[in-house]
């Protein structure tokens, strides 16, 4: 297990001692290792927050948020790809090198190759965000069975993603307005169904799904 969370925000307000605070609230997802990416642009600011539980490349090398194609992306990944290996084989044979032994970077990799397709190949359990400097777009991937969790918020210019729903809490501009449709879904259902969450503004990605957001 471990913690992503991050942002991207159109009014250039949110600074990296946030995405440090909103990615340090998951610290109990991710006790090995921290890792943080900010970057601002004329229209945006972004950051990617990660915290590491190892359980595959237990080496500085699978640290994130972790980089691809001299920093064009940034990615943020919580789970484990089960065929990574397989998947890297392949990338390999088209002529891909690799540093570590992470299935992060096959991740990388693959997304570089492939787009969007590539998490057809993936058999396993994950949520993870890509991040591309070059075109300016954000994906964010949630597994089939939607056994990671992804939770985001869009509001007023600013996309808040996490783990978990207190890194978003964690921004200060996060408005904890209750959705009463949800309370009443829960109320009947015992749980809230995705999309669906206790808050207004604030989704679960649907398992199966990816978002991507220019």
């Amino acid at each position: 297990m471990c913690g992503i969370a991050g942002f991207i925000d159109f009014n250039n307000q949110t600074s990296e001692g946030l995405l440090k605070k909103m990615t340090d609230s998951l610290v109990h997802r991710g006790p090995d290792a921290d890792g943080y990416f900010y970057a601002q642009k004329d229209k945006y600011a972004v950051g990617l927050g990660h915290r590491r539980l190892s359980i595959i490349d237990l080496s500085p090398l699978g640290n994130q948020p972790m980089q691809f194609a001299n920093g064009r992306y940034q990615i943020v990944f919580n789970g484990e790809i089960y065929n990574y290996q397989e998947i890297k084989d392949d990338l390999i044979k088209s002529g891909h090198h690799f540093i570590s032994h992470s299935d992060t970077e096959v991740i990388l990799h693959a997304f570089n190759e492939w787009g969007t397709k590539a998490v057809k190949r993936f058999i396993g359990m994950f949520a993870f965000v890509i991040y591309d400097a070059q075109e300016d777009i954000i994906t964010c991937f949630r597994d089939r069975a939607g056994v990671k969790p992804f939770f985001y918020y869009w509001k007023d210019g600013l996309f808040l993603f996490g783990s978990e729903l207190k890194a978003l809490m964690s921004h200060p501009k996060f408005k904890r307005d209750l959705d009463l449709n949800a309370i009443a879904s829960y109320m009947q259902f015992g749980y809230i169904p995705a999309p669906h969450c206790i808050y207004l503004d604030t989704f679960k990605l649907k398992h199966g799904h990816f978002l991507v957001l220019i």
